[in-house]
This record gives structure tokens, C-alpha cells and sequence, in this order.
């Protein structure tokens, strides 16, 4: 994956807009039914509307030129916005856990055909933006984190359509309970997903899918390597993976180090992914001179 570009900048601003549409119909769809599955689809697609604001605003930061203590930009901003919209998310979804639980024993009439029809105005916006990040879905964490929310979205509305139409055929009108905890089942565990991967970000664990016992060994084999330690990975943001290490090198190996710079960037490039990495090169007996802390 790569970062947020100016392609996913475009495509956010117009989802975005339909999201907005959809949300204004969805709450006068509630006004007017007292559905709660409306309401929580309505509540989410606000939660949308920031998390897309914040998502666009991300991938603008995203691509300023580096300047001043920033040494690596403004991309941590995505990351930061995706965290943000992960914990509205958790809010938007605990809410109606707890509004379906209160209205169980007593739920509201609804009526079924003007449910239907805001369901169908909602799925179609769904749908339609969709269609528009389908191609961009894998370009970053935020842009990913659209996707899904959209794609949220879309089931939920489905969910609304088939309760208006269970409602309609049969008059049981806690289907409309039972479409929005499904819709907050849908919510919480695509949120929490998406929070422990930002979060993992900006704990700077390592990329879940680099094995650093792995990157040691791709090291250890190469000619005039004695040792490697002091091995860090992180992830800068979605896309942008990042190296360090400590290589002692065998000082009777008598080759100049710039070779083998090149053939260390180009192993953990070409069999890592990992683009950004820098390296220390070590004489042997270095390793008793650094401070406590490095491994």
C-alpha cells in the first residue's frame, strides 16, 4: 500500500458529498418513521461525514513538502484521523446497543413503506460511493478505513430495506430493533479493527506482516556481516514501513562499506517491502560501548 494521493483526495471529496445527501435523508427518515434503524444508520453516516472530513484533511497534510522538525512529514496525520474516527465509531455503536435494549420490550410503530423507501434512498448513496473508492481501497489506512465504513453503510441500509419489507409482510415491528443491532454489530468490530491497527501505528509496533527474526537472518547471511542488533521496525503510516539496525561488520573482511550499504538496502527493499531503512555499521567490540538500552 501507499499513502493517500491526489487521486484518493478527489474521489474522498465526492463520497463525502453523497455521504452528506444520505444522512440528511436518513435523519428526516428517522424524524419521520421513529425508526431506530434509521437513526443508527444516520448516526453512523454522521460519524462518516467526520471521519471522511478528517480523511480528506489527512491526505492533504499528507502531501505538503517536508519542512522544519516534521523530518518525516505530515503523514502521521492519516493515522491520527483514523484513530479519531474509530472512537466516534465506538460511540455511535455503543449508543444504539443501548436505545435497542431500552425499546425491546415496547418498540414503536413504524410505518413500513416510508422505512422502505428512505432504506432504498440510503443503500443507493451507499452504493454509489462504493463505486467510487472500490478502485483507491488499498491506497492507505484512512482511505481504507472509508471504504469500510462506507461498505458499513450499504449493509446497514440493506438491513433497514429488509425490516421495512419483514414489517410490511408480517407487522412485527421489532424488526426494526433487530436491523439496528445488527447495524452496531456491523460498527463495532470493523472499529475496533481499524483502532488497534492505528494504534499500533502510533505505538510504532512492528508491520504485523515483518518477522524480525527473519530480517536478522536476510542480514547474517551476507559476506563481511559478523552480527546484527539493535533491530527496529515501525510503521510511519499506512503503506510506509521503516528499518534500523546495527550491523557489525568483520573487520578482517577488508572490503569498503559502501557496497555493502547498497546490497543491505537493496535485501530488506526487495524482500521486505521496506523502502526507508537505515543502517549502522559496527566494528566488532562496538556493542560494549552503547548505552544500556539497545538490545
Amino acid at each position: 500500500m501507499r499513502p493517500a494521493g491526489r487521486g484518493s483526495r478527489g474521489r474522498l471529496t465526492a463520497v463525502l458529498a453523497v455521504t452528506i445527501t444520505v444522512l440528511i435523508a436518513e435523519l428526516v427518515g428517522a424524524a419521520v418513521t421513529g425508526s431506530l434503524a434509521l437513526l443508527a444508520d444516520a448516526g453512523h453516516m454522521l460519524t462518516d461525514v467526520a471521519g471522511l472530513t478528517l480523511a480528506l484533511a489527512a491526505a492533504i497534510a499528507a502531501g505538503r513538502p517536508v519542512r522544519g522538525r516534521r523530518t518525516f512529514g505530515n503523514h502521521r496525520f492519516e493515522v491520527l484521523a483514523a484513530a479519531g474516527n474509530a472512537i466516534l465509531l465506538f460511540a455511535v455503536g455503543g449508543y444504539v446497543l443501548v436505545e435497542a435494549i431500552r425499546r425491546i420490550d415496547d418498540p414503536p410503530s413504524v410505518p413500513s413503506l416510508a422505512l422502505l423507501l428512505f432504506g432504498l434512498a440510503g443503500l443507493a448513496g451507499n452504493l454509489v460511493s462504493l463505486w467510487i473508492l472500490f478502485p483507491v481501497r488499498r491506497t492507505g489506512l484512512n482511505v481504507r478505513g472509508a471504504f469500510l465504513e462506507v461498505l458499513g453503510d450499504a449493509l446497514g441500509s440493506g438491513a433497514v430495506v429488509v425490516a421495512a419489507l419483514v414489517i410490511a409482510a408480517t407487522g412485527w415491528q421489532r424488526a426494526d430493533i433487530v436491523a439496528s443491532l445488527l447495524i452496531a454489530g456491523l460498527i463495532l468490530p470493523r472499529t475496533w479493527r481499524l483502532f488497534r491497527e492505528s494504534v499500533d501505528v502510533l505505538l510504532e509496533a512492528a508491520p504485523r506482516d515483518l518477522d524480525l527474526a527473519e530480517v536478522r537472518r536476510h542480514i547474517m547471511a551476507m559476506d563481511g556481516v559478523e552480527d546484527v542488533h539493535d533491530v527496529h521496525a515501525w510503521v510511519i503510516t499506512s503503506g510506509m514501513p521503516a528499518l534500523s539496525a546495527h550491523v557489525v561488520v568483520d573487520e578482517s573482511w577488508g572490503q569498503p562499506h559502501g557496497p555493502l550499504l547498497d546490497r543491505l538496502g537493496r535485501c530488506v527493499r526487495l524482500d521486505f517491502g521496506i523502502a526507508h531503512a537505515t543502517f549502522q555499521l559496527e566494528p566488532t567490540g562496538h556493542r560494549g560501548h552503547e548505552h544500556a538500552t539497545h538490545d
